[in-house]
Protein backbone atom coordinates (compact mmCIF):
# COMPACT_ATOMS: atom_id res chain seq x y z
CA UNK A 1 0.00 0.00 0.00
CA UNK A 2 1.17 3.30 -0.81
CA UNK A 3 -0.09 7.03 0.03
CA UNK A 4 0.58 9.66 -2.58
CA UNK A 5 0.23 12.59 0.02
CA UNK A 6 -3.59 13.71 -1.31
CA UNK A 7 -5.20 11.48 1.15
CA UNK A 8 -6.15 8.82 -1.15
CA UNK A 9 -4.11 5.26 -0.80
CA UNK A 10 -3.17 3.46 -3.78
CA UNK A 11 -2.26 -0.02 -4.28
CA UNK A 12 -2.87 -2.76 -2.66
CA UNK A 13 -1.76 -5.89 -4.01
CA UNK A 14 -3.54 -9.75 -4.18
CA UNK A 15 -1.73 -10.15 -0.52
CA UNK A 16 -3.24 -7.20 1.00
CA UNK A 17 -6.88 -8.29 -0.62
CA UNK A 18 -6.32 -12.07 0.97
CA UNK A 19 -5.24 -10.56 4.31
CA UNK A 20 -8.43 -8.81 4.53
CA UNK A 21 -11.19 -10.36 2.52
CA UNK A 22 -12.32 -14.44 3.73
CA UNK A 23 -12.70 -15.31 0.04
CA UNK A 24 -9.99 -17.30 -1.91
CA UNK A 25 -10.44 -18.84 -5.36
CA UNK A 26 -12.52 -19.55 -7.14
CA UNK A 27 -14.63 -16.69 -5.11
CA UNK A 28 -12.31 -14.16 -5.01
CA UNK A 29 -13.32 -11.58 -7.47
CA UNK A 30 -10.69 -8.84 -6.66
CA UNK A 31 -7.36 -8.76 -8.16
CA UNK A 32 -6.05 -5.34 -7.08
CA UNK A 33 -7.20 -2.25 -5.38
CA UNK A 34 -5.91 0.23 -7.53
CA UNK A 35 -6.76 3.20 -5.24
CA UNK A 36 -9.02 4.31 -2.00
CA UNK A 37 -9.88 7.21 -0.58
CA UNK A 38 -10.63 6.03 3.21
CA UNK A 39 -14.62 6.45 4.13
CA UNK A 40 -15.33 7.72 0.59
CA UNK A 41 -14.15 5.52 -2.61
CA UNK A 42 -12.93 2.32 -3.97
CA UNK A 43 -11.56 1.23 -7.07
CA UNK A 44 -10.45 -2.25 -7.89
CA UNK A 45 -10.10 -4.49 -10.64
CA UNK A 46 -10.49 -7.70 -11.84
CA UNK A 47 -9.28 -9.94 -14.77
CA UNK A 48 -11.61 -11.68 -16.48
CA UNK A 49 -10.13 -14.97 -18.11
CA UNK A 50 -11.50 -17.77 -19.75
CA UNK A 51 -10.03 -19.87 -17.25
CA UNK A 52 -12.50 -18.70 -14.88
CA UNK A 53 -14.42 -22.52 -13.68
CA UNK A 54 -18.18 -20.25 -14.59
CA UNK A 55 -17.12 -20.15 -17.94
CA UNK A 56 -17.45 -23.90 -18.39
CA UNK A 57 -21.50 -23.75 -18.06
CA UNK A 58 -22.44 -20.46 -18.50
CA UNK A 59 -22.45 -20.43 -21.76
CA UNK A 60 -20.88 -23.43 -23.80
CA UNK A 61 -19.83 -21.20 -26.83
CA UNK A 62 -20.51 -18.16 -25.83
CA UNK A 63 -19.06 -17.41 -22.75
CA UNK A 64 -20.74 -14.74 -20.73
CA UNK A 65 -19.46 -13.60 -16.92
CA UNK A 66 -22.64 -14.08 -14.93
CA UNK A 67 -23.93 -10.91 -13.23
CA UNK A 68 -24.35 -12.00 -9.72
CA UNK A 69 -20.81 -12.33 -9.95
CA UNK A 70 -20.26 -8.83 -11.08
CA UNK A 71 -22.32 -8.00 -8.17
CA UNK A 72 -19.89 -9.88 -6.12
CA UNK A 73 -16.78 -8.55 -6.94
CA UNK A 74 -18.80 -5.26 -6.64
CA UNK A 75 -19.57 -6.30 -3.08
CA UNK A 76 -15.97 -7.60 -2.68
CA UNK A 77 -13.84 -4.18 -3.58
CA UNK A 78 -17.10 -2.18 -0.86
CA UNK A 79 -15.67 -4.84 1.69
CA UNK A 80 -12.32 -4.05 1.11
CA UNK A 81 -13.09 -0.18 1.78
CA UNK A 82 -15.28 -0.74 4.77
CA UNK A 83 -12.01 -2.73 5.66
CA UNK A 84 -9.45 0.03 4.87
CA UNK A 85 -11.62 2.67 6.31
CA UNK A 86 -12.26 0.89 9.40
CA UNK A 87 -9.55 -1.49 10.70
CA UNK A 88 -10.29 -0.76 14.41
CA UNK A 89 -13.90 -1.02 13.94
CA UNK A 90 -13.90 -4.07 11.41
CA UNK A 91 -10.90 -5.94 13.02
CA UNK A 92 -11.52 -9.76 12.79
CA UNK A 93 -14.92 -9.27 11.47
CA UNK A 94 -16.83 -10.29 8.74
CA UNK A 95 -18.58 -8.33 6.64
CA UNK A 96 -21.34 -9.90 5.02
CA UNK A 97 -23.65 -8.45 2.35
CA UNK A 98 -26.76 -7.94 2.76
CA UNK A 99 -29.09 -6.43 0.45
CA UNK A 100 -28.97 -5.18 -2.89
CA UNK A 101 -31.04 -2.38 -4.67
CA UNK A 102 -31.23 -1.56 -8.07
CA UNK A 103 -29.17 -3.60 -9.78
CA UNK A 104 -29.09 -3.20 -13.26
CA UNK A 105 -26.70 -4.75 -16.03
CA UNK A 106 -25.84 -2.89 -19.03
CA UNK A 107 -23.13 -4.89 -21.37
CA UNK A 108 -22.09 -8.06 -20.65
CA UNK A 109 -18.58 -8.90 -19.67
CA UNK A 110 -16.63 -11.58 -21.61
CA UNK A 111 -13.33 -13.28 -21.31
CA UNK A 112 -10.32 -10.96 -21.35
CA UNK A 113 -12.20 -8.06 -20.51
CA UNK A 114 -10.67 -6.11 -17.32
CA UNK A 115 -13.67 -5.19 -14.74
CA UNK A 116 -13.20 -1.44 -13.07
CA UNK A 117 -14.97 -1.76 -9.72
CA UNK A 118 -15.84 1.80 -8.41
CA UNK A 119 -17.65 1.74 -4.83
CA UNK A 120 -18.84 4.65 -3.12
CA UNK A 121 -19.62 4.93 0.80
CA UNK A 122 -22.98 6.26 0.91
CA UNK A 123 -23.69 6.10 4.94
CA UNK A 124 -22.40 3.97 7.85
CA UNK A 125 -24.44 3.31 10.88
CA UNK A 126 -23.08 1.23 13.57
CA UNK A 127 -22.58 -2.30 11.85
CA UNK A 128 -24.15 -1.46 8.56
CA UNK A 129 -22.83 -0.05 5.24
CA UNK A 130 -24.66 1.37 2.46
CA UNK A 131 -22.57 1.91 -0.98
CA UNK A 132 -22.96 2.36 -4.69
CA UNK A 133 -21.17 0.53 -7.34
CA UNK A 134 -20.51 0.47 -10.38
CA UNK A 135 -18.57 -1.79 -13.09
CA UNK A 136 -17.19 -0.51 -16.15
CA UNK A 137 -15.39 -2.36 -19.09
CA UNK A 138 -13.61 -0.29 -21.33
CA UNK A 139 -14.73 2.35 -19.66
CA UNK A 140 -17.84 1.81 -20.47
CA UNK A 141 -21.04 0.93 -17.86
CA UNK A 142 -21.91 -2.66 -17.38
CA UNK A 143 -23.12 -2.86 -14.04
CA UNK A 144 -24.31 -0.84 -11.36
CA UNK A 145 -26.72 -1.13 -8.05
CA UNK A 146 -27.03 -0.02 -4.21
CA UNK A 147 -25.78 -2.52 -1.95
CA UNK A 148 -25.97 -2.97 1.64
CA UNK A 149 -23.23 -4.90 4.51
CA UNK A 150 -22.73 -5.92 7.86
CA UNK A 151 -20.18 -6.24 10.22
CA UNK A 152 -20.81 -9.40 12.39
Amino acid sequence: MSDDNTGKELTVDIKGIIERLPHRYPFLLVDRVLEYEKLKTIRALKNVSMNEPFFQGHFPGEPIMPGVLILEGMAQAGGLLAYLSNPEIVGEKLIYFTGIDGARFRKMVKPGDQIIYEVEFVKQKGKICKMTGRAYVDSQLVTEAKLMAAFA
